[in-house]
């Protein structure tokens, strides 16, 4: 997006010159209008401002950024602060660079007379469906700050749940990388200082001492690029598969069935679809428009299928709990609870509760799973570092039976 510099001056005569990043040089001018008692020329701004708007284009607009930035525009909405108002002084203040682009834009763009929810749709990298959605609802309802809190509520687990899953993750893949630093470090190059050490010996070495000289010499040797190419092209194979439809299917099935993690898996999107279907229905999107809102950030295939069929039902006079149980994607306490929903005509109220058991749930899974990754982790460390270690030691054992 270009930037621009105007000539303004301020109530008191005061004159500056600001920088504003819009489309057009009207816009820019209306961005500054309310601002300004004077708007003077407006110029494009260097090359090396252009420059710089580019490298923005490769930052992303985190779940926390945009649920912050929902709290505060819910906060200086219910304070009878003017839509346009908002958006000015909460791009002023955005520290990410895509999202206050995206904001600029949307303030020329309201300010013009377009609805905030068609110039936030305009916007998918910084807006989701979801969002776009549940803003739509607040604007046609007239409670466009109550849903910006939801929202904000919602993109707030929505993180808490996808951090709660990373931190399962974060001790046993830097215990990994250690491990095999360490292996590679001792392979390749304390063992072919005892290599040197056993010819001399001259004595018949053990088949592991054996098999640990054979793996030094591969990995300090070209040969060792054969398992790393492999490596990269299975990882691609298996990339360009999962973007085939059969493809996706099948590896988000199977995400679902994986020990360990396909449990939490499925509690963690049994979490995410009631948490967001709950908070849409609640805020007055339609059951079928929040059925393809959850559909498309379902993260798995089967999910999404089964939601689809749940829709289809839906639309033939079916219940929601059915479809799903068909569909065998959620465990069956949450298709009770959402079937009790159903039949009390309380289905937003149970989804909320259904969302808030499974993501305790989610992090006793999480907490449970770390605390046995870790040990096992620490055992295949101490295995491997013991394996190397016994693989030199065993020569001079056979050399100590010899001289005695």
């Amino acid at each position: 997006m270009p930037t621009f510099i105007v000539e303004v001056r301020d109530a008191r005569g005061n004159a500056s010159k600001q920088k504003v990043e819009a489309i057009s040089p009207e816009q820019a001018r209306g961005i500054l209008q309310n601002k300004y008692s004077y708007i003077g020329n407006v110029k494009k701004a260097g090359i090396d401002l252009d420059l710089a708007s580019l490298t923005d284009k490769f930052s992303s607009v985190t779940v926390k950024e945009k649920a912050i930035f929902s709290r505060q525009f819910a906060a200086m909405v219910n304070a009878g602060v003017a839509i346009v108002r908002c958006l000015g002084v909460l791009s002023e203040q955005c520290p990410n660079a895509k999202l206050k682009k995206a904001l600029l834009v949307i303030s020329g763009e309201v300010q013009q007379g377009t609805n905030l929810s068609d110039a936030m749709r305009k916007h998918p990298e910084c807006f989701d469906k979801l969002y776009v959605s549940m803003v739509e609802a607040g604007e046609v309802g007239g409670v466009l700050d109550e849903v910006l809190n939801r929202l904000a509520k919602v993109l707030e687990d929505m993180a808490r749940l996808k951090n709660q899953v990373k931190s399962a993750m974060a001790y046993p893949t830097a215990v990994g990388i250690i491990a095999v630093i360490v292996f590679f470090c001792m392979t390749v190059f304390l063992i072919p200082i005892f290599a040197e050490i056993f010819q001399g010996l001259g004595v018949e070495l053990p088949a592991l001492t054996k098999f640990m000289l054979w793996l030094s010499s591969i990995m300090r040797s070209w040969k060792i690029l054969i398992p790393i190419v492999g490596f990269i092209g299975i990882s691609f194979a298996i990339r360009q598969y999962y973007k085939t439809p059969v493809g996706h299917l099948q590896i988000d099935a199977l995400m679902l069935k994986m020990p360990l993690f396909g449990d939490l898996n499925q509690k963690t999107a049994v979490a995410r679809f009631c948490r967001i279907f709950g908070t849409l229905t609640r805020s007055g999107v339609p059951i079928l428009n929040s059925l393809d809102i959850v559909r498309d950030t379902a993260g798995n295939q089967v999910i999404a299928n089964g939601l689809e069929a749940a829709k289809n039902e839906i639309q033939q006079g079916g219940m929601i709990s059915l479809a799903l149980q068909r569909e065998e994607v959620f465990p069956m306490l949450a298709i009770q609870m959402i079937s009790i929903g159903e039949e009390t005509g309380e289905l937003d109220s149970m989804m909320m509760k259904v969302a808030d058991f499974y993501e305790d749930e989610v992090e006793q899974a999480v907490k449970a799973l770390t605390s046995l990754i870790e040990p096992i982790m620490m055992v295949l460390l101490a295995g491997m570092v013991a394996v190397i270690l016994l693989s030199m030691y065993l020569p001079m054992f056979k050399v100590f039976e010899t001289l005695g």
